[in-house]
């Protein structure tokens, strides 16, 4: 119900009719911005979520981070992509990032998390027990460009897959 949500949590928009007939499912996540006015801002999709272990991370608590990250360091991340995996028992996150500018991958792989751990508490919470690392390799914006194009997928209304 409207008078239940918090402000700044993001939600699943599901569109209903008033008496519960039937239900959608549209796939955005919203975020409520202004409480008095019922305003919400789209955070994401659904789908785009990274939760092995209950981490819960969005797109955009990972946008935010590769952005903190690359302002922190002055560097330039046109791109990445992450993948879950399990590892020794637990999980872990593998990142691959796109930069052409020299930066030390551990430091930017700490920053990163630290970054995440900020930004969500399901995942610093998951990072401290059943997500035991993060891993993160920088690649040459050059490496995704090309994987791109050999999908046909090349050009600005396509995402990188994540």
């Amino acid at each position: 119900m409207i008078h239940e949500v918090e402000p700044g949590k993001e939600y699943a928009l599901l569109m209903s009719t008033n008496a519960g007939a039937w239900r959608y499912l549209i796939g955005d996540t919203i975020k409520f911005v202004d409480m008095e006015k019922h305003e919400v801002v789209i955070t994401g999709r659904t789908k785009h979520f990274l939760s092995l272990v209950g981490e819960h991370l969005s797109v955009e608590n990972m946008n935010r981070a590769i952005q903190l990250a690359s302002e922190e360091l002055n560097i330039s991340i046109p791109e990445y992509t992450v993948v879950g995996y399990p590892y020794e028992g637990f999980f872990a996150h593998k990142w691959y990032v796109a930069t052409d500018d020299e930066v030390d991958a551990d430091v930017l792989r700490k920053n990163i998390d630290q970054q995440l751990r900020a930004l969500n508490d399901d995942y610093a919470t998951e990072r401290d027990s059943a997500l035991k690392e993060v891993f993160l390799e920088v690649l040459p914006e050059s490496r995704f460009m090309k994987f791109m194009e050999l999908k046909g997928k090349l050009g600005s209304q396509h995402k990188f897959p994540g």
